[in-house]
């Protein structure tokens, strides 16, 4: 990673905070993109790095913080997008249509870090999962697609990690018994998925187990030369 360019999105705290540590480190340079313009600059010092105020909900946001980095560094290497929210809302009776909306269009439209919600979907965040879901299927698309032209897309899939984003599910999560991931552990597998190779992988993270990638079932039905191995 010496010497590369990352790009981070919902860099200042985290799991975002947490890479965009590791990678400066290993000597990559880093772009921390986010909307909490105090808490990323200070981290941009603190690792010698270039904040840029970022929207992921809005295209033309994403579009600057790519220009900042190239006209910054000259170029692009690496970029995680791990900028994410939940809806606080249901389907139901509680629903709310713009906590929709913006869940929606920064878990989806932003294009954030996967998450385990994606793959065994959770009932008391049903708008959540629904996002995350279909981060993991545009991944697994995209994937083979861009292949050819030597671009390299794949999702992580956390379980809860002990982040400000489980706030609001802390008392139902102690409740279950259901252990937190450490940031450092998604942060390993992120790296662990860069030193992998491959590409439209879908990499889950558990307390306990080391990751990898989640190996889907093949479905019946015709299948294109472009289609996800699985």
């Amino acid at each position: 990673m010496d010497g590369r360019i990352a790009l981070v999105t919902g860099a200042a705290h985290g799991i975002g905070a947490a890479l965009a540590r590791r990678l400066a480190g290993l000597g990559t340079r880093v772009v921390l993109a986010d909307v909490d313009t105090a808490a990323g600059t200070d981290l941009a010092r603190e690792l010698g790095g270039l904040f840029v105020h970022c929207d992921v909900s809005q295209p033309s946001d994403s579009a600057h913080a790519v220009a900042a980095a190239v006209e910054a560094y000259g170029g692009l290497d690496l970029v995680a997008l791990n900028a994410g929210v939940i809806s606080g809302c249901t389907v139901g009776d509680d629903f709310d249509a713009d906590r929709y909306r913006r869940a929606m269009s920064i878990n989806v439209d932003g294009v954030a870090t996967a998450s385990l919600a994606g793959l065994a979907p959770q009932a008391p965040e049903p708008i959540y999962s629904a996002a995350k879901a279909a981060v993991v299927a545009l991944v697994r698309a995209l994937g083979p697609a861009w292949e050819a032209e030597g671009v390299r897309v794949n999702a992580i899939c956390p379980g809860y990690a002990d982040t400000a984003i489980v706030d609001p599910l802390r008392p139902l999560l102690a409740e279950a018994g259901v252990p937190l991931l450490h940031v450092e552990d998604v942060v390993d597998a992120f790296l662990a998925i860069l030193a992998g190779g491959r590409t439209g992988e879908c990499w889950y993270v558990q307390p306990g187990r080391p990751p990898e990638p989640f190996h889907f079932p093949r479905v019946p039905g015709i299948r294109t030369p472009t289609s996800q191995r699985g």
